[in-house]
């Protein structure tokens, strides 16, 4: 089953959901709606007796939830109980509270606005542009931006072409190239630039960005001319095209006398921090 993590904002609270693409339906966070829906001090101590009641009631809304991994507040993945939309409009008929119409629109929206893009991917491109300029980023690094989304998506298309498993044979490789040609694993790079939960890419200058999508666009092109048999082998072209980047980047290095890799990120150097405080004024 292929899912994709997100989350969803509603009144400036989190969302967060699950984008099944097999059945072409997303799972949402119950004790996240009723977060938004209650303002309740303890969500989860809220829908836990919600629950207890609606299934002594016989409700069986209730009994087709189940539970998937989802980012948690403290970093890991843990079950969570998740509904898909039509079950949510069922259980927010239970849950008193002036939201329950306009968040219902919302989730409605949500849903519909991820099957179009479906339709036409253009759409997402078009949200994610609208997105970054919102939040102060600069054209000239949006467009570097957009085309690393691209060209990371065919490397994975080429990984899973290989037969390779997204999660944590993806990591791995993705955790090679990166410290092939930055010297850091995507965590220690995070940690490097005073991240958290944030991307990781996001908060990567222009230079950066640009050597990380000649890693993994090379890391593709080699794998489509090797053919690796196995995550193994695989993993030799991560390395591989990792190094092709780091080639770059010490050239780039010995020209200039600066360092490539940087502390700077979004939020001190791109102006994210300030576009968030005017926009809060």
């Amino acid at each position: 089953m292929s899912k994709q993590e997100a989350v969803q904002v509603f009144e400036d609270k989190q969302v967060r959901t699950i984008w099944d693409a097999e059945q072409e339906k997303w799972y949402v966070s119950i004790v996240d709606v009723v977060a938004v829906l209650t303002d309740s001090v303890d969500a989860n101590a809220y829908w836990r007796k919600l629950k207890q009641r609606l299934k002594a009631e016989g409700n069986e809304t209730v009994t087709n939830c189940h539970g998937l991994k989802m980012l948690a507040a403290d970093g890991k993945m843990r079950m969570t109980d998740v509904a898909d939309t039509e079950q949510l409009f069922r259980l927010i008929q239970s849950i008193p509270s002036p939201k329950a119409e306009p968040f219902k629109l919302w989730l409605a929206q949500v849903a519909s606005e991820r099957l179009d893009e479906m339709q036409d991917p253009e759409l997402s491109i078009d949200r994610a542009l609208a997105q970054y300029l919102k939040l102060g980023y600069s054209e000239n690094w949006i467009n570097q931006r957009l085309k690393s989304i691209e060209i990371r998506k065919e490397l994975t298309d080429e990984w899973k072409n290989r037969g390779l498993k997204e999660g944590q044979q993806f990591a791995t490789l993705t955790d090679i190239i990166t410290k092939a040609w930055a010297g850091k694993t995507t965590k220690e790079y995070k940690v490097f630039k005073g991240l958290k939960k944030e991307n990781l890419r996001d908060n990567m200058t222009n230079t950066e960005l640009i050597l990380n999508m000649l890693a993994e666009a090379s890391t593709k092109d080699i794998s489509q001319a090797v053919n690796p048999k196995d995550f193994e082998e695989s993993k030799k072209v991560a390395q591989q095209g990792g190094n092709v980047a780091k080639v770059a980047l010490k050239e780039l290095e010995s020209k200039t006398g600066k360092k490539v890799v940087s502390p700077l990120n979004a939020k001190n150097v791109l102006g994210i921090g300030k576009a968030k405080e005017e926009e809060d004024k």
